[in-house]
């Protein structure tokens, strides 16, 4: 006994005083009147929103795959600050209010030091008004659609992925040169398709050639009234701007309808995740790809790919480039600045260039300070069958653009400003 009180209890003045000397060193937290929890017990939250069930399923999968292998990769390495990072996952179910609703949860109730998402260019563009509101950093792995780092454009939002605008003016004239200017688009009807179908014709139109056009829905699955409409036009080229599922589904009827044996195919994305997914007379055409795998002599990608081949037993695809960029690079702006403040984020990762391990592609990558878009590579070629023996190896790089001249910043609309 102590003063007549038992020796396995504090009593409560000594209690807060003990907290007050420790919070003042900067080394604990309180977090109630008998609990002291040292700072490096709380983990670094990541919260990643993306579309894990619906029509662009197969692609969120992906991204959140390679989020997680940043994540362990980094706890790995002893964390962040001293912190183990932590990954919170919530699914848009590829619906804007859903997305919205999950954001907020978040950063309300999770608490999270930083936001991601979407697949979907609409739930994306969302979600990140919703984080600029709350004054947290955001980051969009995979939504393409221009006015996110363009004319809408703000502080605290960053993005991986391409803008439309510049996937599309990286192959343009490469499709013009190698098949012809008389065109048929096949589009999802949301953000995404909109901008990107918009860029194509612009440069189509400018270029002297001719097009028609239809807008599905994203969730489309029946396509041969379209393929109907775009036999009866005679295209040179098809541009399926369709994704996910959706895209498949329009691949397989396709080459149902004996479509690839009168025109050509191509356009902007035609991802990993959809091309080991369809007959071998669809895999073909030329298209962009955002990252690609196979890059002999450029250090660090091959350990990258066979490390994810090897633990989700799929293609190492862009999509994977995306979650593990996105997760790097907060984790590079928070050890810069020994800071969790999405100011101080910010502002590190404006004009950011990512080390090679991270960039995992030659040449220099950045986020572009003037409206926060990373500046990579645009992989411009031709998708192909791959040989029994190589499964994965599917698409040959004819050229890499470099992302700065495919859209350059005068174009984008963005007025950048930060607080004061």
């Amino acid at each position: 006994m102590v003063h007549g009180k038992p020796s396995g209890r504090l009593g409560r003045r000594r209690v807060l005083k003990l907290g007050a000397a420790l919070g003042a060193a900067g080394t604990v937290q309180v977090t109630s009147p008998f609990i002291v929890k040292a700072l490096g017990e709380q983990p670094i939250k990541f919260g990643f929103i993306d579309p894990l069930t619906g029509s662009l399923s197969l692609l969120a999968v992906s991204e959140v795959q390679g989020a997680r292998y940043a994540i362990e990769e980094i706890n790995s390495k002893g964390g962040i600050l001293g912190r183990q990072a932590e990954l919170l996952v919530e699914d848009s179910a590829n619906d804007v209010g859903t997305g919205v609703e999950k954001i907020r949860k978040l950063i309300d109730k999770d608490q999270v030091n930083v936001t991601y998402g979407d697949v979907n260019s609409a739930i994306a563009y969302a979600v990140s008004q919703v984080a600029t509101q709350k004054g947290i950093l955001h980051i969009v792995p995979g939504g393409h659609t221009d006015p996110i780092t363009g004319k809408d454009c703000a502080w605290n939002v960053f993005r991986v992925c391409n803008t439309t605008a510049m996937d599309a003016n990286a192959i343009s004239s490469l499709l013009m040169k190698k098949f012809g200017k008389r065109w048929y688009f096949l589009t999802p009807d949301y953000a995404y398709g909109h901008t990107l179908q918009a860029a194509f014709i612009k440069n189509l139109t400018a270029a002297g050639g001719t097009y028609e056009a239809e807008l599905l829905p994203i969730a489309a699955s029946d396509f041969s009234a379209s393929l109907i409409k775009a036999r009866a036009f005679k295209p040179d080229v098809l541009l399926n701007n369709m994704g996910g599922l959706a895209q498949i589904d329009c691949m397989k009827q396709y080459v149902q309808f004996g479509l690839d044996k009168e025109m050509a195919l191509g356009g902007a994305l035609y991802e990993c995740e959809e091309v080991v997914a369809v007959p071998t007379a669809a895999q073909a055409g030329w298209w962009v790809m955002e990252w690609w795998w196979d890059q002999p002599g450029v250090p660090h990608v091959k350990a990258f790919a066979d490390a994810i081949v090897a633990k989700y037993k799929k293609p190492c695809s862009a999509r994977h480039w995306f979650g593990y960029v996105g997760i790097q690079s907060a984790r590079l702006a928070m050890e810069q600045t020994k800071s969790l403040k999405a100011i101080d984020l910010a502002h590190a990762l404006a004009g950011m260039e990512l080390p090679p391990e991270v960039a995992l592609q030659p040449g220099k990558v950045y986020y572009r300070a003037g409206d926060h878009e990373l500046m990579p590579n645009v992989f411009t070629g031709e998708v192909h069958p791959p040989a029994a023996s190589d499964p994965y190896n599917f698409f040959k790089v004819a050229e890499l653009v470099p992302a700065d001249r495919a859209d350059p910043l005068a174009s984008t609309g963005c007025h950048m400003t930060f607080p004061s």
